[in-house]
């Protein structure tokens, strides 16, 4: 059986914190900005952190 091939897009958006929990951005962050609210941009800053199934899948194509 051949070995899986790791997502470097995964990579790129998804971190795994110590205790194996695996933290992303908020979608909504790119641009236009001045369209929300300042409420709004201060909840966008905080980091998503994933259930743990999918937090299983997200690791297993990382390739860890």
């Amino acid at each position: 059986m051949p070995k899986m091939k790791s997502k470097g897009a995964i990579k790129k958006r998804f971190r795994v914190t110590k205790s194996g929990i695996v933290k992303c951005s908020r979608p909504g962050r790119g641009h236009m900005h001045a369209s929300k609210s300042a409420a709004q941009k201060r909840r966008l800053r905080s980091e998503i952190l994933l259930p743990t199934t999918w937090g299983k899948l997200m690791k297993r194509m990382m390739g860890s």
